[in-house]
């Protein structure tokens, strides 16, 4: 072969090389792949090599099918939704996502064979969508895609609803939650981010009962990259000193006087000031970092109650809070004992909070750490009493050395149903021989109330707000 010229492409390692016999040979010198054809002008060669590459993409995404559902790959959904963005300028496109709630407890429940047999339905109900414009994607395990041009929202819905009562009536002994997260495109968007977007509005109705779809929306953005945005300066924080211990002192509302305190966490941002709590802490516990700043926050208080006790003053206990990740961490128990015998501390001077619904979720394993601390004289209460978790199981079994009852009954107790609902708890909690404290009390008449029925230690803003814990140092002189 005579070659007597040779183009390289904008595109790199790709080149055309034309021969003397009147033959274009277009190849990557990264690949062993080329294409022959009769030659022609240099625009025309350029024009055929990108049909080429075109249609070379459509030949591998078709052979890049996920073998049980005969469905496309996440790299071919991609390439053709791209296309179909691309050749239909003026048609509007929707990315439906979906995935199930817990689908490994389908296959742990009801076996590995039932759970492909559902995920095969679940692709025959995507692939009954399909189109020239419409195409539809099996990911990774239970999650599932499909882009489809969409006149208006009702349309999309009505796909969405059309899949889910399927799926809620395919016969299985375990209940099934899918759920959906759509991102309708816009202009510039590309499948992959519109994905990413659909992912996004799953997250916000993922395993709840009377939600099954979520449509994509800009906060949902902002919200993910303000989140991300605590989640890169976590660790600087802590190594920097801007997480800050606080305590809320714990009264006896008959004296006023200080039995205790409460260890929180406040993050002080050197730009933006004060973080509540109620910002970070889902963060911190979506990504786990919770732990790492739990661990944080109990070794200061032991190290500030060993301070206290060198310095001569008298301490009262101060509880820490246990997130519910650290019911299956290994070394949880061996950890707060080493913090115990490290800065000599009676276990009773540091009671552990642990909120009902962790103790209802996690039982089994939360148990036997509850149990084997508690004989190594640790307390536990039980905090958020009543939020909605109720089970008195626990109370009977007696897990908990505390009760805490939860602010929200403290908050009506206007009510004259909150009062009889108050009144029966304390009672109960009274004959069962269980402590008691009251969160959140903010008034007087709450006060009057709590002690007129038997409820004397409280916390809440009436008395004390949370402080940093120096200053709570401070005040048990």
């Amino acid at each position: 072969m005579c070659v007597i010229g040779i183009k390289k492409l904008k595109i790199s390692r790709t080149y055309i090389i034309i021969t003397q016999n009147g033959w274009t040979m277009f190849m990557d010198n990264n690949k062993d792949t080329h294409l022959e054809c009769p030659m022609m002008t240099e625009e025309g060669s350029e024009e055929l090599y990108m049909y080429s590459l075109k249609k070379m993409a459509y030949d591998k995404a078709d052979s890049e099918k996920i073998k049980l559902t005969n469905l496309f790959g996440l790299k071919a959904f991609f390439f053709r939704g791209n296309e179909l963005l691309r050749h239909n300028p003026a048609q509007k496109f929707a990315v439906i996502e979906m995935n199930i709630y817990r689908f490994k407890t389908v296959n742990e429940f009801c076996g590995r064979a039932e759970g492909d047999k559902l995920l095969k339905f679940i692709a025959d109900c995507f692939r009954s969508y399909e189109s020239e414009t419409c195409i539809a994607a099996h990911f990774r395990a239970d999650i599932f895609a499909m882009c489809m041009p969409y006149k208006d929202a009702d349309e999309i819905i009505s796909v969405i609803d059309s899949i889910y009562k399927k799926l809620v009536e395919y016969k299985l002994p375990c209940r099934i939650l899918p759920a959906f997260g759509v991102c309708m495109s816009e202009p510039g968007m590309d499948i992959s981010l519109m994905c990413d977007y659909a992912a996004m509005a799953i997250d916000n109705i993922k395993g709840k009962v009377f939600s099954y779809y979520s449509f994509y929306e800009n906060n949902m953005r902002d919200k993910m990259l303000y989140e991300k945005k605590i989640e890169n300066e976590v660790g600087d924080a802590i190594k920097n000193g801007y997480i800050k211990v606080y305590v809320q002192p714990k009264v006896d509302m008959r004296t006023r006087k200080i039995i205790g305190g409460e260890a929180l966490v406040r993050w002080i941002h050197p730009v933006e000031g004060m973080i509540y709590p109620d910002v970070f802490i889902p963060v911190f516990e979506k990504s786990g970092y919770i732990v790492d700043v739990d661990c944080f926050v109990w070794e200061q208080v032991f190290k500030h109650l060993q301070k206290w006790l060198d310095d001569g003053k008298q301490i009262v206990p101060v509880s820490l809070n246990v997130s519910r990740l650290h019911v299956h961490q290994e070394n949880f128990t061996d950890f707060i004992m080493e913090l115990a015998q490290k800065y000599r501390i009676n276990p009773e001077m540091v009671p552990l909070e642990v909120t009902e619904s962790a103790l209802v979720e996690d039982t089994e394993v939360l148990y036997q750490n509850i149990s084997y601390l508690q004989k190594q004289n640790f307390k536990f209460s039980m905090d958020d009493f009543g939020s909605g978790y109720s089970s008195l199981n626990m109370l009977k079994d007696e897990h908990v050395d505390e009760i805490k009852i939860d602010k929200a009954f403290i908050d009506d107790i206007d009510s004259e149903k909150s009062r009889i609902v108050v009144r029966n708890v304390i009672n109960m909690i009274e004959e069962l021989g269980i402590k008691l404290i009251a969160e959140g009390v903010e008034t007087q008449k709450q006060a009057d109330f709590l002690i007129k029925n038997g409820c004397f230690n409280a916390q809440g803003y009436y008395y004390y707000k949370p402080m940093p814990i120096e200053e709570f140092g401070e005040l048990l002189l």
